[in-house]
């Protein structure tokens, strides 16, 4: 661990239950941020999708079906 870090830690131990729990929490808060550039692929991906089923270009599979498949595996 990095000196600084270490002194954090050291500082973060000496807190209340209660406001090394809300440390904690913002912490990983922080750790869980949305990343745009995925988010924008996977909309772009789904309407990609949807345009090729409604231009009849792809057919619809049922989950019951798609479970049963890789159930086999």
């Amino acid at each position: 661990m990095l000196e600084h870090t270490e002194t954090i830690l050291e500082q973060a131990l000496l807190l209340s239950p209660k406001d090394r729990a809300t440390l904690v929490e913002k912490l990983l808060a922080s750790l869980d941020q949305p990343d745009l550039a995925i988010d924008c692929l996977w909309a772009k991906e789904a309407e990609d999708r949807i345009s090729a089923y409604e231009a009849g270009e792809l057919k619809a599979i049922s989950a019951e079906e798609v479970f049963k498949k890789y159930k086999k595996k």
